[in-house]
C-alpha cells in the first residue's frame, strides 16, 4: 500500500512539471510501463490526472480542486443554502447540491425537509456518476469520448433498480439534454426517488447539480412535472450567482 502511494505521488509530481505519455512518464519515474498505466488509469478515474487532446496526461482538475477546494467548497455550500431552503419550502422534501470529483459525485450541501419522516443527509458522500440523477445530469454535458471511457468500466449497482447497461445510460443522457432534468426511481437507495438539474458556472459549463429527494411512497406523487420545473428553476437561479462564486469546473 505504501509503495503504491509513493509511486502515485511520483507520477503526479512528474506530471506537475509537464504533461507526458505513458512511455515518457515511465522513464521519468523509473517504473515499468504496465505499472504506470495502471496508476494513471486509477488517478484518472479519481480526477487527479486528465488526458490532453494529444493523448498525454496532465494534472487533473480534481487534484487542483483538492488543493484549493476547502475554501471553494465552503463558499459554494454557503451560497447554495438559501436556494436549497427556498426549494425545500416549495417542494416539501429535502434538497441538496453536489459537484463532480473525477468520476464521482460529491454531495456538498443538503437542507432537510420539514416532514416528520426524513431521509438521510448525504452531505460528504461520494458515489459513481451513473448512480443518481445529479451525476447523470453532469455526465450529459460530457464529450462523447469521456462518456465512452466511463461506460467502458465496470459499473456498480446500488440497488436492483440501478441502470448499468451502457446503451440505456446513453439513452438517458440524450434525454437529459432535451429535458434539462433527470428522475431516478429507487436506483440510488431503495425507497427513495430523486430528481436533479444541472448548475452552470460563469462560463456556462456544467459545474454541479441541485436535486430533491424523498420517500418513494409520497414522492413525487402526481406532481413530477411541477417538481422538475421547480428544481430546474432553482438550478438556473443558482447558476446566475455572482461570477466570483462560479469558477468551479469539472
Amino acid at each position: 500500500m505504501v509503495q503504491s502511494i509513493d509511486r502515485a505521488f511520483a507520477v503526479m509530481e512528474s506530471l506537475a512539471v509537464s504533461p507526458a505519455g505513458i512511455t515518457e512518464l515511465a522513464g521519468r519515474v523509473d517504473l515499468p510501463k504496465s505499472t504506470v498505466a495502471r496508476l494513471v488509469a486509477t488517478l484518472e478515474q479519481r480526477g487527479a490526472v486528465a488526458r490532453t487532446t494529444d493523448g498525454r496526461y496532465r494534472i487533473g482538475q480534481g487534484l487542483v480542486e483538492l488543493a484549493g477546494g476547502a475554501d471553494a467548497s465552503a463558499s459554494l455550500s454557503s451560497a447554495v443554502i438559501p436556494h436549497l431552503t427556498n426549494l425545500v419550502n416549495v417542494v416539501g422534501e429535502a434538497a441538496g447540491f453536489s459537484i463532480p470529483t473525477g468520476y464521482q459525485v460529491h454531495y456538498l450541501a443538503q437542507v432537510e425537509s420539514p416532514g416528520a419522516i426524513q431521509v438521510r443527509d448525504y452531505t460528504g458522500l461520494q458515489v459513481p456518476m451513473h448512480i443518481g440523477p445529479s451525476g447523470l445530469c453532469m455526465m450529459s454535458s460530457w464529450p462523447a469520448d469521456d462518456v465512452d471511457r466511463y461506460l467502458a468500466r465496470s459499473l456498480e449497482s446500488f440497488t436492483k433498480q440501478t441502470v448499468v447497461e451502457p446503451k440505456l445510460i446513453r439513452q438517458r443522457l440524450r434525454q437529459i439534454k432535451n429535458d434539462r432534468h433527470c428522475w431516478v426511481y429507487e436506483e440510488f437507495v431503495e425507497g427513495i426517488n430523486s430528481v436533479a438539474a444541472a448548475v452552470l458556472n460563469s462560463d456556462r459549463k456544467v459545474m454541479g447539480a441541485i436535486h430533491v429527494h424523498g420517500p418513494a411512497y409520497r414522492f413525487p406523487a402526481a406532481d413530477a412535472a411541477s417538481i422538475a420545473e421547480q428544481v430546474m428553476a432553482t438550478a438556473d437561479q443558482f447558476s446566475q450567482r455572482p461570477p466570483d462564486q462560479s469558477r468551479r469546473k469539472r
